[in-house]
This record gives C-alpha cells, sequence and structure tokens, in this order.
C-alpha cells in the first residue's frame, strides 16, 4: 500500500516538470468548460495513454532483461537516461522531441472547430498530454520502469503504473478546477522546482554509476520498486530475533507478516499424526515472474491433481538435502496424479537472475515446473516462513499437511500416498509409515544428509548485515576496502579475513591479488557459497584443514590436493571428512582477485 502511494504522489508532483508547461494553456483553456464533456475524457485520455507507453517500455525492459545478462545493463541505461533527463532539462527535450511532436499535432487537432468542447477531441487532447506526460516522469517512475525490466512485468507492476497515472490526473483536475492560478503558482515556484528535481536526478546518476562499478551488487534488487524484500531483509535482521540456529531472512511489510527462515529440522510435532486436517488452500500462482519446464500453471487447472509445493533457493544447503527426496517423489507418483511444482524464491540478490536459476535447475536435473517468485508473490501468499518449506494439496485444492525443514521424508511420502487414495490414483497406504531409504542411496556430494549428530557449526554469513564471530582485529570496515589480518589462534566457530577485502551488506569481494578466510569448524561438511569476478571471470583456490591438503577429506568440488576454481555463483562443497569429526581449521586461499563470499555452510 505503501509503495502505491508513493507511485500516485510522484505522479501528482509530475506537473511541476518544465516540460508539462507547453500543454498547460490549452488545458486551463476548458477550465470553464463542463467538467464531463470536456475535463473527464481529457483526463481519461492522458491516464490511459500514459499508463500504455509505460506499460510497453516495463514489458520491453523486462523482455530484454530475460533475453540474456546484458539486459541487466540496460536496465542500468534506462534509470541513467531517467537521472539525465531530470538532471538535464535541454537533454530531455532532444530525447523526448519525438513524443512531443507527435503531441503537439494532437493537440492541434483537438482544438480545430469552433472551439466548443466535445467528447472525442478533449479525449484526443488528453492522448496528447499523455504523450507529454510519459516523458517528463521522475524517479519514482524510473524505479518502477526499472524494478520491471531486473525482474519481470506483472500485475504489481501495472498496479503501480495505474497509480502513477492517477496521481498524474488529479493533479491536472485540480488545474482544470482552480485554472490560471495554479498555473501562476506554479510559474512562482518553477525555480526551487527545478532545483530539486536536478538534485533528484543527481542522485539517481550517482546510484547509476555505483551499481555500474559493483559498489553494490544488489542495489537494484533492494532499491525497486517491485522487490522490496532487500528494505525488508534489513528491517527484520535488525528487529527479529535468531533462534535455533534458523536466520532470520525477510518479512511482510506487516508487523504481523510471515518472516523467512532457513531451518534444517521442522518445528516440534505431535508424535502421534492425526487424520490430515484442511489447512487452507492452495493460493494463486500468478504472482510468478516466469516458469521453468512448463507453461504458467493455476490453481484450476491442477484441481484432480494432488500437488507438492516446495519453497526452495538453488543455494541453500537445506533445500539441497532435500531435493533428491523430492526428485524421487515427482518421479515415483507422476503417473498416479501428481504435480510437484518447485517455487524458487531467492535469498541472494545473484538467485534473483532467472539464467543463473535455468542452469541450477538443469544442473540439478530438476525436470518438473519450477516457479521464479522473485517478488515473493507466492511465498507470501502462504504465509510461508522457511526455506525449505513443503506443502501438500489434495485433489480439491486443499492444503492438508505442511513441513518445513529437512527430515521426517517417511512420513511425507505418507501423505502423498493418502492424498492420493483419497483423490481415486491409488491404493490406501499401510500404517506403517514408508520404509526409510539410506541416505547415501538418495543424494551424494552436497545432497547427502547432514551429519546432525556431531555438528556444532552454524550457518555463518559473510556480509557485515549478518556476520557473527568476526576475528580480524578492528572487524568489519562496511563497503570500504581494508586490509584484514588473521589472528594466529581462533576459538570454534570463529571466523577471519585476510588480505584486501571490501565486504558489503551481503557478500565480501576479494580486491587484492590473493586474500584467505579462516574459519575453526566443529562439522563433517563445509560449504561456501561463492561467485566469481564480476564480469564472470573464474576464480582459482587452495584449502587446507590445520595447515595441510584435504586428501580424503576433500569435498566434491575440489581435489584431493585443495585445488579449486570457482566458475558460477552458487554453493561449493569444500570439506566432506572422512574419518572421526573434531575441531578443524579451514582455510582458503583464493590466487586471483574479484572472488564474491557470501556464507558457509555445514552438513
Amino acid at each position: 500500500m505503501l509503495l502505491i502511494v508513493l507511485a500516485y504522489l510522484g505522479g501528482a508532483l509530475t506537473i511541476l516538470s518544465p516540460c508539462i508547461l507547453p500543454v498547460l494553456p490549452f488545458v486551463f483553456s476548458r477550465a470553464d468548460q463542463p467538467f464531463v464533456k470536456s475535463g473527464l475524457p481529457l483526463l481519461a485520455g492522458m491516464g490511459l495513454t500514459f499508463a500504455a507507453v509505460a506499460s510497453l517500455a516495463a514489458i520491453g525492459g523486462g523482455w530484454v532483461t530475460q533475453a540474456n545478462q546484458y539486459g541487466r545493463w540496460a536496465a542500468i541505461v534506462l534509470l541513467a537516461i531517467f537521472g539525465l533527463t531530470l538532471l538535464l532539462p535541454g537533454f530531455a527535450e532532444r530525447m523526448m522531441h519525438p513524443l512531443v511532436s507527435a503531441g503537439n499535432r494532437l493537440t492541434a487537432f483537438a482544438q480545430r472547430g469552433d472551439g466548443k468542447p466535445t467528447f472525442g477531441g478533449s479525449f484526443v487532447l488528453g492522448i496528447a498530454t499523455g504523450l507529454l506526460w510519459a516523458p517528463c516522469a521522475g524517479p519514482i517512475l524510473g524505479l518502477v520502469l526499472t524494478g520491471a525490466a531486473l525482474n519481470g512485468a506483472s500485475a504489481g507492476t501495472t498496479l503501480l503504473l495505474l497509480a502513477y497515472a492517477a496521481g498524474a490526473a488529479t493533479s491536472l483536475a485540480v488545474a482544470l478546477l482552480i485554472g490560471g492560478r495554479v498555473f501562476a503558482a506554479m510559474k512562482r515556484s518553477l525555480g526551487a522546482g527545478e532545483w530539486v528535481r536536478r538534485g533528484i536526478g543527481a542522485a539517481m546518476l550517482l546510484g547509476v554509476v555505483a551499481v555500474a562499478l559493483g559498489l553494490d551488487t544488489g542495489v537494484l534488487a533492494r532499491v525497486s520498486t517491485v522487490a522490496t524484500s532487500g528494505f525488508e531483509q534489513q528491517l527484520v535482521d535488525k528487529l527479529s530475533n535468531k533462534s535455533n540456529g534458523a536466520m532470520m531472512m525477510s518479512a511482510n511489510t506487516s508487523n504481523s507478516g510471515p518472516t523467512m527462515m532457513r531451518t534444517s529440522t521442522e518445528p516440534p510435532k505431535s508424535s502421534n499424526p492425526a487424520p490430515l486436517p484442511v489447512e487452507g488452500t492452495l493460493p494463486p500462482l500468478d504472482g510468478a515472474v516466469q516458469w521453468i519446464n512448463s507453461p504458467p500453471l493455476t490453481k484450476e487447472a491442477l484441481r484432480g491433481k494432488v500437488v507438492l509445493v516446495d519453497v526452495w533457493t538453488y543455494s541453500c544447503i537445506n533445500c539441497l538435502r532435500t531435493l533428491p527426496y523430492v526428485k524421487t517423489w515427482a518421479q515415483k507418483y507422476r503417473d498416479q496424479g501428481l504435480v510437484v511444482i518447485g517455487v524458487h524464491a531467492p535469498e541472494f540478490a545473484f538467485e534473483r537472475n532467472v539464467d543463473n536459476v535455468k542452469k541450477a535447475v538443469h544442473d540439478l536435473g530438476i525436470d518438473y515446473p519450477v516457479a521464479i517468485d522473485n517478488n515473493f508473490a507466492i511465498w507470501r501468499a502462504l504465509n510461508n516462513q522457511y526455506w525449505p518449506a513443503h506443502y501438500f494439496i489434495d485433489a480439491k485444492g486443499n492444503i492438508r499437511y505442511h513441513h518445513f525443514g529437512e527430515g521426517d521424508y517417511a512420513h511425507s511420502e505418507h501423505v502423498i500416498q493418502e492424498l492420493l487414495a483419497e483423490a481415486g490414483h491409488g491404493t490406501a497406504p499401510d500404517v506403517a509409515m514408508s520404509a526409510k531409504r539410506s541416505d547415501d542411496d538418495i543424494g551424494q556430494g552436497a545432497m547427502m544428509q547432514a551429519d546432525n549428530a556431531d555438528m556444532r557449526s552454524p550457518e555463518t554469513y559473510i556480509g557485515y548485515e549478518r556476520a557473527e564471530q568476526f576475528m580480524s582485529p578492528g572487524g568489519e570496515t562496511p563497503d570500504r576496502i581494508h586490509d584484514y589480518a588473521a589472528p594466529n589462534a581462533l576459538d570454534v566457530n570463529d571466523w577471519a579475513l585476510a588480505g584486501a577485502w571490501k565486504v558489503g551488506a551481503e557478500h565480501a569481494t576479494l580486491e587484492g591479488t590473493t586474500g584467505r578466510i579462516v574459519y575453526r569448524f566443529h562439522a563433517r561438511d563445509l560449504h561456501l557459497v561463492l561467485g566469481p569476478t564480476k564480469d564472470g571471470k573464474p576464480v582459482r583456490f587452495r584449502v587446507s584443514i590445520d595447515g595441510a591438503a584435504p586428501g580424503a577429506s576433500h569435498g566434491s568440488d575440489i581435489q584431493a590436493d585443495g585445488s579449486g576454481t570457482v566458475t558460477e555463483q552458487r554453493l561449493y562443497q569444500l570439506v566432506r571428512q572422512t574419518g572421526p569429526v573434531a575441531d578443524r581449521t579451514f582455510t582458503i586461499e583464493f590466487l586471483d582477485p574479484g572472488v564474491e563470499a557470501y556464507a558457509f555452510t555445514f552438513g
């Protein structure tokens, strides 16, 4: 609701733009004419034309971004153009000359005749006003269009554009009612308003420069008015408590809204399962910005099917460890009427990139439909709180069971069997639970089940917003390059950086030619979410455990001598110990600059 109000106010304030002034005399000339025959059709034509022009820009920008990764730069250029038009009125006039000319021709056409108002003439004048109004839009519209280009045009984008158009129409309606007095007041305030606009334009250009230089790779995702999870994440991280090792990730804008957590275990429940109740209904799925492996699915089309919704994100270790079971159920029960839908809700900024998700889906062997939930629309509709989360829906569209986190796979499969039997697609399950598979048979590499009995190290984030137990002297220096040093000794779950690093809110970037991360851990497995340089160049690294090559304890993403290469943004398994689990000192040394390090996870 706040975003809609801001968009509305942004549209209303656009009337202060100097490029709007040429059309206002024609508008004010109708101030003394009947509102229904003259003012109302003018406002309707203006609003519809403005919304159409802006929607085409949003849809076109979204298509470019989905076409390839270079579309992100197209969105940055779009934002830069908005900034320049605010800062330099002369540049705005040259850029928008074709639209202004079209608007002037339509205005002349609307003024023909004896001067009496007609519905058609006023509507045409409104179209001309809309063509002139669109180029004069301010930063609110710029953020809406840029967010749509980066995250996909959606119903939310359209609603914001309509709110913006309604604001512009409101200011014009006031102008029509008050007439020339408004025009005179605008002339007096034009100087101050122009300087305000120029200041906003300069601020927008500074933001563009920051993004282009990689000063904050998550800026556009956080400031976009159609993807506000970054703002919400910061608020929740500051205001919410952490419990049981589950990290709070983001929240709804309302105080009572759902929070996002990674979790490896389900919250406590009764050990005596009761008949499956109705917990709610499957919400609409049209909030997805794109679908993989399937055309868009609707809740109506899924009636008669048993549905399993798996909420996940591809760098989450807990999600990866549940994935083999979900894939097995999808294949085993597909012919009996089970439909598995993966809802990919991103945690890190790079997981918003649809190309990254497509590659992960392919590499992980996922062949069932995956909905890209970049705006957390489906997440919020489910009132979800966890990665991973599984929702079991019967053939009537009712949610009958849910499970958060890893584990309890036998009971989850039993629920699938029970719902299929209810729908007439299978035989009733035995009272006994389905036989549990060996973890060694169901998952390998990072997807193998964790050794929870001997795991004492928690998920640890490297970005300063959520970093804990960072032990380099002086602490983290936010958003600036700093030369860090690692202490000679660390306690369990302490960690440190060494070398020239720039620590951002979400991740740290190696700015020196070489650098290290050191972590004292206690677990069988160690994983690290990493990304290559900003321009995609691979980064070589070398891992050691207690100062020696890992040997047989190497993870699936490195060699026995500890060597490996960061080639893409994902989770890397670096350690899988073969012997007894004890306190160990892990060191990763990067041999090339530019690597991005996000978070440690363990198993």
